[in-house]
């Protein structure tokens, strides 16, 4: 008896060794384009959460998770299709982290993750188009739609006494669905849009776009851009031209090249992007400065939040492949089940592997609802000495 116990022990072992695997996530975010400063901790930020996944040698039998890059550009659909099919096709990873802007985004998901069966989650992804798209059970984000972004800007503004505004937006997705959001909600509550018009990207010259703004009219200008393309722009244009002194910023604004080169020019200036001053954010931010990237980065907390979601789900499916994992995403993301904040991914694994329930809140306080979107958090921000400052979460 002794001695057939010892076989099948030492085949449990082979057995299990057998079935650890590298498992592959990729990450597609815009690593060059017009938010280039967002992405490095957002991608830093996720490949924590794998890292912690590994270091525990409890994910799915010590199986190790590891990022493979792809560039989105944020803004050239072809070229996000093209890096997101090598991902799939030639780097077979099980599933990926991203897209970052909408319009990739969704690129990605009609032609290569629905046609492949790969699992999606976006930590940055917001046009409210997003929420309705047909996605196989296959699309999540760790954002909240800019449905709600739009109500929240417009809770801000409207405290402050601002009640006329002109709106420039990014000629994109993203821009288009949070203008469109922004205006509905604004309009709704006693304000008045005096102009809602686009602007494209990668010009050298946005003075024309700035004199109509001025000529409209309003009490702040609302740039709904990129920092690093004609967001930045048409805040540039704007102060040299003395159209406007005050300015409100969505999240595809905020990141410290803001700051940095306009300094105490854009003081006063309000703005919002996805946060929560949950203990969860505060982990994030502590792992970051450990770690060498800025944990306060506007979606760094939803990225390692993506990644730690796709690494739970496959514990709880017992199965790194997406076909397994989609039906587990909002299982673990919410209750009932032991809350899980950062830094605690060996102890949620271990929960799993014991047939147990988690609820990871992670660093952006995660519910997702409907559509398996988050229901959405805030971090009011206000430019005081050059630099940008919370004044509330919401």
């Amino acid at each position: 008896m002794r001695r057939v116990l010892t076989v099948l022990a030492g085949s449990t072992l082979l057995s299990t060794a057998a079935i650890a695997e590298d498992v592959k996530l990729g990450i597609i975010f815009g690593f060059t384009g017009p938010i280039e400063s967002l992405t490095q901790p957002m991608a830093a930020a996720a490949e924590l959460a794998m890292k912690e996944a590994t270091d525990s040698g409890i994910f799915l039998g010590g199986s190790t998770v590891s990022s493979v890059r792809g560039d989105s550009t944020c803004i050239d659909s072809a070229a996000a299709v093209s890096a997101a099919e090598r991902l799939v096709t030639s780097d077979k990873v099980n599933a990926i982290v991203g897209g970052d802007c909408s319009g990739v985004t969704g690129a990605i998901l009609q032609n290569v993750a629905r046609p492949n069966g790969i699992v999606m989650i976006s930590p940055s992804a917001t046009s409210p188009a997003l929420s309705t798209a047909e996605d196989d059970g296959l699309f999540f984000r760790t954002s909240p739609s800019d449905a709600r972004q739009g109500q929240i800007m417009t809770e801000i503004l409207m405290e402050q006494g601002i009640t006329k505004v002109p709106v420039t937006y990014t000629n994109s997705d993203y821009g288009k669905g949070l203008a469109e959001a922004f205006e509905a909600a604004f309009t709704a509550a006693g304000g008045t849009v005096t102009l809602n018009a686009a602007h494209e990207d990668g010009k050298a010259d946005y003075s024309a776009e700035v004199g109509a703004l001025a000529a409209a009219g309003g009490d702040r200008l609302v740039i709904a851009g990129y920092i690093d393309q004609g967001g930045g722009g048409v805040l540039r244009a704007a102060l040299d031209a003395g159209a406007f002194d005050s300015f409100h910023f969505p999240d595809g604004l905020l990141s410290v090249p803001l700051a940095a080169p306009f300094g105490s020019a854009i003081d006063g200036s309000t703005g919002q992007h996805p946060g929560t001053d949950s203990p969860g954010a505060a982990a994030v931010a502590d792992m970051g400065k450990a770690n060498g990237f800025d944990g306060t980065s506007p979606f760094a907390p939803e990225s390692y939040d993506a990644a730690a979601l796709l690494i739970l789900a496959m514990q709880a499916a017992g199965s790194s492949a997406s076909a397994d994992l989609k039906d587990k995403v909002m299982e673990v993301a919410n209750a009932p089940g032991e809350k899980i904040y950062p830094g605690e991914l060996a102890k949620a694994l271990k929960i799993l592997a014991d047939g147990g329930d988690v609820d990871y809140v992670g660093g952006s306080a995660v519910e997702l609802i409907g559509p398996g979107e988050s229901a959405g958090n805030y971090r009011q921000i206000e430019i005081s000495g050059g630099k940008i400052a919370t004044v509330r979460y919401r």
